[in-house]
């Protein structure tokens, strides 16, 4: 277990709060990157990704960057647009 993964797992336990908002940060977080993942994929920048969607690249970037209120539809837009399909689990 590395430093930061120590220091993390510290905060959890002493404070519950620091947990909740970093467990929510983080899934959001995993979700921009597997979009970014996804277009770069493709082999499309945020401009072209940003055409096919008929948006603004910052649309793009905000939705990479800060993907924690994301509605599905724009989920399904966004695969869509890169030629895959969304596939959603709950567990």
């Amino acid at each position: 277990m590395s430093d930061l993964q120590k220091y993390i797992a510290k905060r959890k336990a002493q404070d519950s709060k620091f947990a909740d908002k970093f467990d929510t940060g983080y899934k959001a977080f995993k979700i921009g990157v597997m979009l970014k993942m996804a277009r770069e994929e493709a082999g499309l920048t945020q401009d072209q990704l940003a055409e096919k969607l008929n948006t603004k690249k910052s649309a793009i970037s905000r939705i990479e960057n800060h993907a924690n209120d994301i509605k599905l539809s724009t989920l399904e837009n966004f695969a869509q647009a890169l030629g895959k399909k969304l596939h959603i689990e709950v567990a």
